[in-house]
Parts: structure tokens; sequence; C-alpha cells
């Protein structure tokens, strides 16, 4: 066969989009076309920066959607290391408490790894990794009632809270980073998890990069 040699096993997936975009059902279909033994996911939320010295108040007053607030070096790192074919240990964070756990996660590599989270596309090292770039486009309103509905359910928030912190940071940091890294995707899914045509085409290049790139 002629051509660019295969990159390193494995492929890398950037799934990219602002908060309640559909993020997470766009990997879950991923996930569901490879195979879950095929698939690794790693999200970026996990690596926000620690600060054991600050009280919960403070830390709760942080600004967690500017690209400085995630350790992103640290995911660099741990990817560099999947792709070279080794294990690594994700961080935790309990939402909650806007802190990291102190125990951690075993990646291994497989076909392919996925990443997701809001602002992967900002950093120009993390993007050379990526072989593919998703970028998840919904409408303002609906992505904050997904959010609403899941930081008070799942991360034990209280409305005034998400609230206050969507209008403090989440929807101006989304204009200021997020929204402009869209022009680095290879693929842009309106509607989110629901495109089916724009998921359709997505799942069939993902499945050919799977074919000609598998796992030794």
């Amino acid at each position: 066969m002629t051509g660019t040699p295969p990159r390193p096993f494995p492929f890398v997936i950037g799934v990219a989009g602002g908060s309640g975009s559909g993020k997470t059902t766009v990997v879950r279909n991923i996930v569901e076309a490879l195979g879950d033994d095929q698939v690794s996911v790693i999200e970026h939320d996990r690596y926000y920066r620690n600060h054991p010295t600050l009280r919960l108040e403070d830390r709760a007053s942080l600004n967690f959607d500017h690209p400085d607030a995630l350790e992103t070096d640290l995911l660099v790192r741990h990817v560099q290391e999947l792709r070279a074919g080794r294990p690594v240990e994700v961080p935790t964070y309990d939402f909650s408490r806007h802190a990291r756990r102190l125990e951690t996660d075993t990646v291994t590599p497989r076909t392919a790894v996925i990443i997701e989270g809001i602002l992967i596309f900002t950093d120009p090292v993390l993007r050379e990794l990526m072989d593919v770039k998703v970028f998840v486009d919904t409408d303002d309103d609906t992505r904050f009632i997904r959010r609403l509905q899941r930081d008070t359910t799942e991360r034990g928030r209280t409305v005034e809270s998400v609230i206050d912190q969507y209008l403090a940071t989440v929807k101006p940091m989304h204009l200021e980073f997020a929204v402009p890294s869209r022009r680095y995707a290879d693929i842009i899914i309106p509607l989110g998890g629901h495109n089916t045509v724009a998921i359709d085409v997505l799942l069939t290049l993902i499945r050919s990069l799977a074919i000609r790139y598998p796992a030794p």
C-alpha cells in the first residue's frame, strides 16, 4: 500500500462543544460503533487543577471555564503515553467539593482514544495529537437547561449557584474560547446527538480508521 504511513496506534478522536451540547451522546455513539473493548474515553474535566489550600467557598468562586483552570499539559502527556502503547493513571474529580480525589483510574491504550471536553481545541499541542476533531453545536437555551439539570441532580449544586456560574463565567468563556475553537474541527455536528445524519457520517469515517489502523 502506498501513501503516508499510519500514525501510531491508537488513533485519537477529539469531541468538543459547549456545556450541555450533547458531547456525551456523540461519544456514546462512537463507543457503541467500535465496541466498548476498542475505545478508551478521557474527559478533560477530570484535569481541573487542584487547590487543596483554598476553602470550599473560595474554590467554588474560581473560574472553571477558562483554559487555565485545567491541567492540559498533564492530559497531553497522558495521550502521548497512550499513543506509545502505555497505560496511564487518569485523575478523578469531585465536582461537589471542587477538588481532585485521591484515587485515579487506569486507562489503557485501545484501538481508539476519545478526548471529550469543552476546551480541548484551545490547546495547539493537544489538537496536534488528534486524528479527528469533532465539534458538537447546540443552541444556548438547550445547553443551559441540560447543564442545570445535570449540575443539580448529579453534582449537588443549587439552582441559584448554577445560574450565577453560567452568567459569570460559563457563557462569557464559551463565547471567548469554545465558539472560536470550532474553526479547528474537521466535522461540526449541529443539533448535538440528535443529528443522526451527521453522526452517521462521523461513524463511517471512524470505522474506516479502525479498519485502517487496527490495534496491534
